[in-house]
This record gives C-alpha cells, structure tokens and sequence, in this order.
C-alpha cells in the first residue's frame, strides 16, 4: 500500500545530482503504487523574498500568461514562469497571502500543489518512470527530496489526490497506510475554518501538521500531537524548509528504512529502493521505533 521516498543531503557536492538519487528510490517502489507518483524538491534558487508556487491544470497545453493575467494583478509585476508538462513554477515577490487567496477563488481547473522558499512539488498519475520523465525530475539539482507512489485505497486517482501534500509554505507531507479516525478530524478542522482540496486521508493530515506549525508548535512537538491524534497504520515523512522528519505508528505496522551516512540521510519503504545509493554498503541502515520521531 504506497511506497515512500526522501532524501536529505549532508554532502553539498551530491546537490547537482538530487534528482538523479531520487528517481531510481521512487522506481523501485513503483510495484507498491502504480496509480499515481509525486515528489518535492527542495532547492535554494531564488533571491530574498521570492516565493515558488507550483500550480496544475489537466488542460495542455495551458496558457499560463494569460491565467497570471486573470488574477488582476495578484503574483505582482516580477514574475518567472516555467512549465513543465501539466505544471508551471511560478516565482513571485507578492505577498504570498495575497497570492494564495487569488489561486482559491480563480480557476477551478488550476491547482495548487505546494508553495514556499524552497520547494517545488511536482504530481500526476502513472507509474514513478513515467511521472518523472515527463517532469524533468532526474535532472533536479537541490539539498532534499520527498515521493511517493500510490496505490489508491480510499479517494480518487487524480493528480489532485497524489503525495506529497504540501499545504504550508515549504512543508509536505508523504504517507504509507490509512488513518481510521481522518473524518472526525477533519469535521474538527473544517469547524475551526481549515480549507480542503481533497477528500483524502492523508490532506487531513498535512492540514493538521499546517495547522499546529502555523500556531507555533515545533516540528517535534507537531508530529507528537499527530501520533496522539490520528488512529491507524502509517509511516511518515514531513520535509521543512530545513529538516525531514519521519514516524511510524505505535505498532510500526508499515515498514520503513532509514540508511545514514556522512553524505546523506535516505528513508524508503523498503531496502531496495536504497540499495543503489552511493556509500550504502558504508551506511548505518536501520529501522524506526514505533512512534519514535526522528528529524536531520
């Protein structure tokens, strides 16, 4: 059921080859979910201010000038756009609140991924090969990645309802397994004024993670509250502007791999999707406790 994927790197001589690391790992896990595939780049590639929004449209090919155009002016006169098969990056110095509430109330067709200094979240259906083709992934340079590939239990195949979700500024969430009580927790969450893209579980949860981070919690603290929270087998990894994290639940149900050395920290659903990384005969591989919160 999924299979899930991140590396941070230690070493900044291995940031020109992120994507490279990356797609072999995601491949691999490819047999674990062949619905869809989803992964976050983390990069510092822009100047002070700038903030990166990563927006899909199913129509292609789009025009994404003339979309920023329809937002009367909200993304600001200093922008870069790059496109990418379904998905434009889009940089801007605006004010992301500003920013945001335009993309909530324009175009239903046009949707938000993930946003913030660092990352840019790139999703779609097919297999991991396919998906990371068709956006460049392999050639990404940056200092993390975190994917996913899904095997779809309880919503839609649609890119809107890949992993990872990222829903605050440079932070997202990529989950192995399903949580029993998300339907409670998200009447809680819509009833405190939480906005939801999807009816899926794992949103509630990285909505949950936005929410207690956004009220001052730390990381630790934050996923602390979801294992006390959220019922169910899972594994975790949240990535921040500067950190991943990675949980599992009090019964460790849902397997995880973690193999750390002087160059990198990487986690997989399995060994195999390690095992070609570089220096992995070297590495202290081991797996998580359950419910030990583990954050590089």
């Amino acid at each position: 059921m999924c299979g899930i994927v991140g590396i941070h790197l230690k070493n900044k001589d291995l940031e020109s080859r992120l994507g490279a690391l990356t797609v072999p790992m995601l491949d691999c896990l490819s047999s674990r979910g062949v619905d869809s595939t989803g992964v976050a780049i983390y990069t510092h590639d822009q100047s002070e201010g700038f903030y990166k929004y990563s927006l899909y449209c199913a129509e292609e090919p789009f025009d994404w000038y003339a979309y920023v155009d329809s937002l009367d002016g909200a993304f600001g006169p200093n922008i870069n756009i790059t496109v990418r098969a379904r998905e434009a990056l889009i940089v801007s110095n605006a004010d992301p609140a500003h920013v945001l509430t335009a993309i909530r109330h324009g175009r239903d067709d046009v949707v938000l991924f993930g946003y913030g200094k660092a990352i840019e979240v790139f999703k779609d259906t097919g297999a991991a090969a396919a998906v990371a083709a068709r956006y460049g992934v392999e050639a990404r340079s940056g200092y993390m990645a975190i994917g996913h590939t899904r095997m779809a239990t309880e919503s839609a195949v649609t890119p809107e309802h890949s992993h990872p979700f990222a829903v605050n500024a440079d932070v997202c969430l990529a989950h192995n397994g399903s949580f029993a009580n998300y339907a409670s927790i998200r009447r809680d969450l819509v009833d405190q004024g939480v906005h939801f893209d999807t009816d899926n579980d794992t949103e509630v949860c990285a909505r949950f993670i936005g929410k207690e981070l956004s009220e001052g919690a730390s990381m630790d603290d934050t996923i602390k509250n979801v294992l006390k929270t959220f019922d169910g087998f899972y594994s975790l990894i949240v990535g921040s502007i500067d950190s991943m994290a990675v949980v599992r639940d009090s019964f460790a149900c849902k397997p995880m791999v973690v193999a750390e050395t002087d160059d990198y920290v990487a986690v997989g659903s399995e060994y195999i999707a390690l095992a070609e990384l570089p220096g992995i005969e070297d590495a202290n591989v081991f797996e998580p406790n359950p419910e030990e919160v583990l954050t590089w």
